[in-house]
């Protein structure tokens, strides 16, 4: 499987990895990290990698250009980017006049800092000036050197940021733009050649993304082994946090068909398409009309109340929406113990 981002983001992929859910639903996979995401796009189409990582305008400009790529669940389904100034502006207002570093005109980048710049009052290329600087090393350089005023970044890089003394002008998942941001990949071809395995991977990846909600210590150690163990604990614990959010990370992993319309209204103008052309939600749709959230549920309350032996130290719940850790038989909290995985 292949992927082009070492992010936050790209935690189910990484957590389903390093917590074996791959291998529990029967899938020997290896993750391959690629510089960019058109070459992460190339292997796939060329069945050098059957599954990917992606940004969803990759997967979009890619079927434009006559590929069978398809998304196959949700992933990452809002803009989940900061706009962070440098330490003078501490206020939207302060910004007007300045210069906001991007990537490159039409990435991301762009996109994120155009919509971030409106929701705040200000006109992109009237009340500031968007300048082309590269990637995030550049940009954050550019804005604690004092050649851009504002840039945008991704979570752990606006952490990072905000302890180098940047401040947080907008939080995008709270603004509301909904928009397929990053997700899991594969081609027609292979759906058609292999749709079990296809199956098992959607599986996986919605066994991940309850891991990242419900066992904060499996997310910090899938983060820590992806980041290569040089990141801070409470930057690796706000990554994880940034994603437990239906509208950034949804629980039921549905394509977003809201956020590929964004994509095609923002990036790709005027071109003859429409957002069922880029995914195939049959597999989780079929795990969602079979109850598999459900069953889950119930297993893990007769695992509880029948084998309690078998719930180790540490493990963590919900009562009632409530973080709780339950320990050893007999150290159960005073509350009546309900879990519910939501």
């Amino acid at each position: 499987m292949g992927y082009s981002a070492i992010s936050g983001n790209a935690l189910p992929a990484w957590i389903a990895k390093d917590a074996g859910i791959f291998e529990k639903n029967g899938l020997d996979v290896q993750l391959v990290y690629f510089t960019g995401g058109t070459t992460a796009v190339m292997a796939l189409i060329s069945a050098d990698t059957p599954f990917a990582y992606l940004a969803g305008p990759a997967v979009v400009n890619s079927v434009l250009a006559g590929s069978d790529a398809t998304v196959i669940a949700g992933g990452i389904t809002s803009f989940n980017y900061y706009l962070l100034s440098r330490s003078d502006i501490k206020t939207p207002e302060q910004l007007r006049g300045g210069i906001v570093a991007i990537s490159r005109f039409g990435s991301a980048s762009d996109v994120v800092a155009r919509y971030a710049l409106s929701k705040i009052g200000l006109v992109p290329e009237k009340d500031v000036t968007i300048v082309q600087i590269g990637g995030t090393t550049a940009r954050v350089d550019a804005v604690l050197t004092g050649r851009a005023h504002a840039t945008v970044l991704d979570p752990l890089p606006s952490i990072i940021a905000q302890k180098r003394g940047m401040n947080l002008l907008a939080d995008l998942p709270k603004l509301g733009l909904v928009y397929q941001q990053m997700a899991p990949v594969t081609t027609k071809k292979y759906i058609r050649e292999h749709p079990d395995v296809v199956r098992r991977y959607v599986k996986a990846q919605i066994e991940a993304v309850h891991r990242i909600y419900t066992d904060k210590e499996a997310s910090i150690r899938a983060l820590t082994r992806f980041f290569g163990g040089r990141v801070e604990r409470d930057v690796l614990e706000k990554t994880r946090e940034d994603l437990l959010s239906e509208s950034v990370l949804p629980r039921k992993q549905y394509p977003s068909v809201e956020g590929l319309r964004t994509i095609l209204a923002t990036e790709f103008k005027g071109r003859a398409a429409k957002p069922e052309d880029f995914f195939d939600a049959s597999f989780v749709r079929e795990l969602d009309q079979s109850g598999f959230r459900k069953k889950r549920r119930i297993r893990l309350w007769i695992t509880v109340h029948i084998f309690p032996s078998l719930i180790s130290d540490s493990t963590s719940f919900h009562w009632s929406g409530y973080p709780r850790t339950c320990g050893p038989l007999g150290t159960w909290a005073s509350k009546p113990y309900r879990p519910t995985i939501t």
